[in-house]
């Protein structure tokens, strides 16, 4: 019998160690290493193999078939539709939703595809209650509880299954795998097993994977590259809406992202959600700009909150929701330099509205846009928009798709857009016909039409009583 030794996986990489140490030497990951048992197999020589069939790049072959759940947020992410064949990665924070989603997408596609729902968390029970608020409990799903791979498998043979969901893959475990659930070996393993299987039996399988407290699924890091597919399931605490944002697709578009709403019966898809996430705002209130952005493929109008107040303390505070702090440090740092616009003795509050985060460059201008509103107290004009990439000499510099972006802003009524000079020349105008463009060049240029300069003057200008007691005592 093969001696069973001791190593130390870790959980972020998958690397190897014989001793055990803080940091990972692969990854450099802290407190990353498990001890687990390897079973040593005997190794063999190097066999013969057989002879490959290749076949030309030119050779017409069929796609294989694309099956749509019908939940065009769903498809949109996928990119038109589960291929067949293709293994999906669904992950998620816990609670966010990622059992209720994909119970909906099974009770679509089960009424042309046989769908197997596999959980190893919840007992059959479970299942059909959330079915039965979900109102998908007359669906055609087959329904299993069991976290035992080879008995999976095996009981899937025998079936006509094309859409198989394995809920999650941290509670699966194979027999020929010494180690626990959810542990590095095993998750691999069980995920080359179920790869194996789709490619063999030409099926959908869709894994549902946790994250780990910095937001990535939980696991090696190879996890993710055997996979097809890897869809994020995102949302803020407290918040109704809900993002599907595909990171990763060997079938589609990459950082598409579909947009839902958590309600009573399940989530509800949000077919324009520009007009949702800006129906609330006030264009009367200042420290509000709007900011056309894309997400993948999509247009998408976010409101941007900023609020200037009097710091309290010796160090001013900056509080960023949605958006990268580092980024608005280096916002502020430019109006200071730039744009004569001192904000050093102020508290500085930005948030996204909605629960979204906005990852673009392009939001800079909005953000000024707000920051600037907000200090003056002065209303951005009614219905503008704001986008553009600020750069640390203060210009303005152009943005990706944006054509798309006024198009979108001009189907919902916006009146005025401020955009930046390089770049613009390639729109064409018949598209936005009903917008005013504003183009800037620089910073400096949309700092000018705020009252800035009067604020910071009289802020820094010495008192009259003093000037006269200096011009007396010389």
């Amino acid at each position: 019998m093969a001696k069973s030794k001791v190593l130390y996986n870790c959980q972020e990489c998958g690397a190897s160690q014989s001793k055990w140490s803080g940091q990972c030497q692969s990854c450099e990951g802290w407190n990353t290493l498990v001890e687990e048992l390897d079973d040593a197999a005997p190794t063999q020589g190097l066999r013969k193999g057989i002879s490959l069939a290749f076949t030309d790049l030119s050779s017409v072959c069929e796609n294989p078939p694309r099956f749509l759940s019908h939940i065009t947020e769903f498809d949109r992410v996928c990119g038109g539709g589960l291929v067949a064949g293709s293994v999906v990665l669904v992950g998620g924070d816990p609670g966010i939703g990622k059992s209720t989603l994909l119970l909906q997408v099974a009770a679509r596609l089960s009424k042309d595809l046989g769908v197997y729902y596999v959980s190893g968390e919840e007992a059959i029970n479970q299942v059909r209650m959330r079915a039965e608020r979900l109102k998908v409990k007359d669906s055609k799903v087959h329904l299993a509880a069991a976290t035992s791979l080879n008995d999976i498998i095996t009981s899937l043979e025998g079936t006509k299954a094309g859409v198989v969901i394995i809920d999650s893959i941290q509670t699966m475990h194979a027999d020929s795998i010494a180690a626990a659930p959810g542990s590095v070996s095993q998750v691999r393993f069980c995920t080359q097993a179920l790869i194996r299987f789709a490619k063999k039996r030409n099926i959908i399988v869709i894994i549902v994977g946790h994250v780990t407290k910095e937001g990535t699924i939980a696991g090696p890091r190879v996890l993710e590259h055997m996979v097809d597919a890897v869809l994020y399931f995102e949302g803020e605490r407290g918040h109704q809406f809900r993002i599907l944002r595909g990171v990763k697709n060997r079938f589609g578009a990459t950082d598409e992202i579909g947009v839902f709403e958590m309600t009573q019966e399940g989530l509800q898809e949000v077919l324009n959600p520009s007009s949702l996430f800006i129906s609330e705002r006030d264009d009367q209130i200042s420290g509000s700009a709007v900011f056309a952005g894309i997400e993948g493929t999509r247009p998408l109008l976010l409101e941007v909150q900023a609020l200037v107040a009097p710091s309290a303390f010796g160090t001013p505070r900056r509080a960023v929701v949605g958006w990268d702090n580092n980024r608005l440090a280096m916002l502020l740092a430019v109006l200071e330099t730039r744009c004569g616009v001192n904000l050093g003795n102020r508290d500085v509050y930005l948030n996204v509205a909605g629960g979204l985060r906005i990852q673009e460059p392009a939001a800079d201008l909005a953000v000024a846009a707000a920051l600037l509103s907000a200090l003056t107290d002065q209303p951005l004009p009614k219905a503008s928009l704001f986008c553009g990439e600020v750069g640390l000499s203060g210009e303005v510099r152009g943005v990706a798709h944006l054509e798309a972006r006024l198009k979108e802003a001009q189907k919902l009524g916006f009146e005025s857009a401020y955009i930046p000079t390089q770049g613009s020349s390639k729109i064409k105008m018949t598209a936005t016909k009903s917008l005013e463009i504003m183009r800037l060049g620089t910073l400096q240029e949309l700092a000018s039409f705020f009252n800035t300069k009067a604020q910071n003057t009289s802020q820094n200008q010495p008192d009259s009583k003093i000037l006269e007691e200096q011009k007396k005592y010389g």
